[in-house]
């Protein structure tokens, strides 16, 4: 009875499922909306949400329910979704999407009773293979099937021959039908329903909040000038509803604003790879061979203690970490309990309107709003007086006009979100703009049309000065010299009215303006203000200046240029008498070493020649009457070695002077300091 009772309400859910019309739409800058659905729910009645497939990772994100008579909702249920590869792992086959072959699939059957016709005859029997058989000059390639026939007969049959296949099995054939439902099923982008089910036999009022992907809302503008007065600003939101049903006097919000939101694949089952693990037991023992002892005093086990035989932590559920220090446990051991679940209620905080939510602003409409489904809507959200004044703008140096634009100040008191704005001036098309989000009190410069009336032109110079500071420390010379750059641009207002002209220039690393103040400056440019008197010719020079910064190492300098160096005349006396020193030094070092060259030059000719003498001396000796030349080469070498020896002193001697002169170098370069 139970069973039938739970069957019947169950079914009575399904039947009478209603649905909740919407209230209330949010749409923000991101691509996503905020939709709130209520009505009352009579006894026994389930709540029945419709969302796109693509739509349920938002939605079981972001639902919320909430039952304003204080009923509890016992669980939500709705169409589950599976990834395609699970669901068609479960048949026996596989049919390939591409390159599809019916030999192919008939070849992943085999051992399936099947059922050919050709022409009037019939062939029943056993699938043993199939194959595509390579075709040749005379036959195209084919598909062929290896059939056990019911005689016993094994035959290959041409598979292009056949008029119609049929399986034996009606099982398999339901399988087959349900693969290719499978297949179609996933190409579909049908509803999917979510059911709010709950016990409560009184009537419930209900609701029902989430976030679907929505298109981005959309603002423009108008900026109208008058003769006289401030200007008026007119913002429209452009919407569009695709969700495939009426929006019919919902209270709608416009967000200016960009919060974060991502998709979390919530809706597909997920599944995750298990480790494989096999019980010692399952596995085969084989033979042990056994050491003799060593020592037998040694070889005593030993024994677990009593906390680590008990078992810490015991196999309880995972839960909260708490000490224990009581019972056979240590202090130090820890066991582990289930946490209480948390009761939290699930509610809607409602948005605020007409005010800043950090970086977001709202517009909510004070009345109803009824757009249709497939429809879109523009709604005016703004019509208020704004701070503005016309002036030019020129921040493209290759153009010979400036631009007409508008100083645009904030003065609504609300955030104006990012749009292009329709410019009437004096009740005439002006010209289009476009601006970015704009905070209240904050200002922007909007250009929507080319001043004719004013011709700009821009003549450049640059010049490199000479050296200006010289520093050196700890064996480094570092000198800042200074490149100039100045741009002059002419301006000629062939109008009979006066005007205000902001010239944009670039900001560039490293270099300052010298003889102009901007009024403003953005990340990457300065702006000036020039005042121009009707018809007249105004020049606008800008000087800028880069320091150029030079590290050079002592020991890279080679004596001709460090005494040049030497002479610059920002150096002061102190400075230029150290590097003159240090100039004299490296040049004694230079002449030692090529001293010593010359020294290492002579030994090597003498070696070379004493080589040649003892090569005769070696020969004479073979010849007899030729003692007086042998004598008379020995004599030579004698004289050689005399000189060698004297040449070895000298080579020492400088050898000691240049590491002298380089050690005084060396310290000199350390100790320099200007």
């Amino acid at each position: 009875m139970k069973i039938l009772y739970t069957l019947l309400f169950v079914s009575t859910v399904c039947l009478f499922a209603a649905d909740l019309p919407v209230r209330t739409v949010i749409l923000y800058k991101h691509g996503v909306g905020y939709f709130e659905r209520s009505g009352e729910l009579k006894p026994g009645e389930a709540a029945r949400l419709e969302f796109k497939a693509p739509e349920m990772n938002d939605v079981l994100k972001s639902l919320t329910i909430q039952d304003k008579n204080g009923g509890k909702v016992t669980g939500l249920r709705y169409d589950s979704s599976e990834p395609l590869d699970h669901k068609l792992a479960e048949f026996p086959f596989k049919v390939e999407t591409e390159k599809a072959s019916l030999s192919g699939f008939l070849n992943q059957l085999k051992g399936a009773r099947i059922t050919l016709k050709f022409g009037a005859d019939l062939l029943s029997g056993t699938i043993m293979s199939a194959r595509v058989a390579a075709g040749d000059e005379k036959r195209p390639e084919r598909e062929q099937l290896v059939l056990l026939l019911d005689s016993g007969e094994l035959r290959t049959l041409d598979l292009s021959a056949a008029t119609s296949v049929q399986f034996g099995d009606a099982a398999m054939q339901a399988q087959l039908r349900d693969y290719l439902r499978v297949v179609a099923a996933s190409r579909s982008q049908e509803k999917r329903s979510v059911y709010i089910d709950s016990v409560d036999a009184g009537t419930r009022a209900l609701s029902a909040s989430y976030m679907i992907p929505t298109p981005v809302w959309k603002s423009s503008y108008r900026l109208l000038f008058k003769e006289t007065g401030e200007p008026t600003l007119e913002g429209w939101a452009i919407v569009d509803n695709t969700t495939g049903e009426d929006w019919d006097k919902v209270r709608l919000s416009l967000v200016s604003g960009r919060p974060v939101s991502f998709i979390s694949r919530l809706y597909e089952p997920k599944y995750v790879q298990r480790p494989t693990a096999e019980l010692a037991e399952d596995r085969a023992v084989g033979p042990q061979v056994y050491e003799g002892a060593m020592d037998a005093a040694k070889s005593l086990a030993m024994v677990p203690s009593a906390g680590l035989a008990a078992g810490v932590g015991g196999g309880g559920p995972v839960g909260r970490m708490m000490k224990a220090g009581s019972g056979n446990r240590a202090p130090s051991q820890t066991v582990t309990v289930m946490a209480e679940p948390m009761q939290m209620d699930s509610s809607i905080a409602s948005s605020a309107s007409g005010r800043e939510l950090g970086e977001l602003f709202e517009y909510r409409f004070s009345g109803p709003v009824t757009v249709k489904k497939s429809e879109s809507a523009m709604l005016p959200f703004l019509q208020q007086k704004i701070g503005a004044r016309k002036l030019l703008i020129y921040s493209d140096a290759s153009a010979q006009h400036p631009m007409n634009a508008a100083e645009l100040t904030n003065s609504t008191g609300e955030t104006l979100d990012g749009g292009p704005i329709t410019v009437f001036d004096a009740n005439a098309y002006g010209g289009e703009a476009l601006v970015e989000t704009v905070k209240a009190g904050d200002k922007r410069l909007i250009s929507y049309a080319v001043d004719l009336g004013t011709r700009i032109t821009t003549a450049f110079d640059s010049s490199t000065e000479a050296i200006r500071e010289i520093h050196a420390s700890r064996g480094v010379v570092t000198t800042r010299q200074a490149a100039r750059e100045t741009r002059t641009y002419t301006v000629v207002n062939v109008d009979k009215k006066a005007k205000t002209l902001i010239i944009q220039h670039p900001v560039r690393y490293g270099y300052k303006v010298l003889n102009q103040k901007p009024v403003e400056t953005t990340s990457n440019a300065y702006r000036f203000e020039v005042k121009l008197a009707p018809g007249v010719t105004e020049k606008f020079p800008l000087v800028e200046e880069r320091e150029l910064v030079n590290s050079i190492m002592v020991t890279n300098f080679n004596t001709k240029d460090l005494i040049a160096f030497a002479q610059n005349k920002v150096l002061s006396a102190a400075a230029r008498n150290q590097l003159e020193q240090i100039a004299r030094t490296k040049q004694g070092v230079a002449d030692t070493d090529a001293a010593l060259r010359r020294i290492s030059t002579e030994i090597d000719n003498i070696f070379r020649d004493q080589e040649r003498v003892r090569q005769n001396i070696s020969n004479l000796n073979q010849v007899s009457g030729q003692q007086e030349q042998v004598q008379k080469y020995a004599r030579a070498l004698a004289a050689q070695e005399s000189q060698l020896a004297t040449l070895r002193d000298r080579q020492n001697e400088l050898t000691q002077k240049k590491a002298a002169l380089e050690s005084e170098l060396n310290s000199m370069i350390e100790k320099v300091e200007f």
